[in-house]
């Protein structure tokens, strides 16, 4: 099978390579899938670039990268249902603490992390749920019920934020995003009540304006280091602040006692790492979503094999409307 490698850290374009592996077979308890598209996210340039802390050479000889993939099961192993062949899929986890993930033609893998795709939702959309959908639906609900409440998505324009702003409206919330100024129309057309620019100089007045003077219930944050005193600021008593980044400021102060005499839970969220039961109940929540036409996941581009230098190129600069994929039966 046709697959991109990498044995070293570097720029993409130095080391990321196609090249012809062995095709896997499942194991007990596997299935395998012909990989229909390959979900590229930050994470996995991040892990190409070497630029996770204390990490200064790949965990394995040959890396085939991404956790995030859609495709259709061909195989099954031993104690696998044979009425799961054929049957259309997406991928969690794909490259998490192994080293072969969803960019090559096939990936082998625990049955339970290929799930259904529902038959409304395209293979496209399937290689999008893993890691944004599954954290945009965790930080939207994490914590109970959200309807009638208030919930702030900050980075609302963003792949998950977008996402979330959605769920967040499927849930019965009030919905409050920022973005950049460039971006409003677009956290706007995921569904969100209120819009704003999160470089204004008094955004936490703006916020509690938007939301007719009173603080907001929930908080899904992208940039918690930067935005921990805005947040601070505008939660309610017994709130929730769910963030899954701070990519600007990773050793950020923690303005303790406002979290604290408001009593705010603060949850840090590594989607890879959920529980099997919340994971569970996630992906629940996601098929739920799907089915009722509640998700729309825009695709910004779709690159062959051949091109999956560009495909992390495209995902470091940033400022993206959309998933990058890679075509992986082209």
């Amino acid at each position: 099978m046709k697959a991109i490698t990498y044995r070293v850290f570097g720029a993409a374009r130095d080391v990321l390579q196609i090249e012809d592996l062995e095709s896997p077979t499942p194991g007990p308890g596997e299935v395998l899938i012909d990989v229909a598209f390959s979900g590229v996210n930050p994470s996995d340039v991040k892990a190409r670039a070497g630029a996770r802390p204390g990490v200064t050479k790949p965990p394995y000889p040959v890396i085939v990268p991404h956790s995030d993939g859609s495709g259709i099961i061909s195989a099954v192993g031993e104690g696998v249902l044979e009425g799961r062949i054929g049957e259309r899929v997406w991928i969690w986890n794909g490259q998490w603490q192994r080293p072969f993930g969803t960019a090559a033609e096939q990936i082998a893998l625990p049955s339970e992390q290929a799930v259904r795709l529902p038959d409304s939702a395209s293979l496209e959309t399937g290689a999008v749920l893993g890691i944004p959908g599954l954290t945009a639906c965790h930080t939207v609900f994490s914590g109970g019920d959200i309807a009638g409440q208030t919930v702030l998505v900050q980075g609302g324009a963003g792949t998950v934020g977008y996402l979330a702003v959605q769920l967040a409206k499927w849930g019965g919330a009030r919905v409050i995003a920022t973005a950049g100024s460039g971006s409003l129309n677009r956290a706007r057309s995921a569904g969100a009540d209120a819009t704003l620019d999160y470089a204004t100089p008094d955004l936490a007045e703006q916020i509690l304006d938007a939301n007719s003077g009173q603080p907001v219930h929930r908080i899904v944050e992208v940039e918690f280091g930067r935005n921990a005193e805005t947040d601070a600021a505008v939660i309610a008593e017994n709130g929730r602040i769910n963030t899954y980044g701070s990519a600007k400021a990773m050793t950020p102060p923690l303005p303790f006692y406002p979290l604290m005499f408001k009593s705010v839970t603060l949850e840090m969220v590594l989607i890879y790492l959920q529980s099997p039961e919340i994971r569970a109940r996630t992906i629940a929540q996601l098929a739920r979503a799907l089915k009722e036409g509640a998700l729309d996941c825009p695709i910004q581009s779709v690159h062959d094999l051949t091109n999956a230098a560009a495909a992390h190129e495209e995902v470091e600069a940033g400022g993206r409307t959309g998933a990058v994929l890679i075509r992986t039966d082209s």
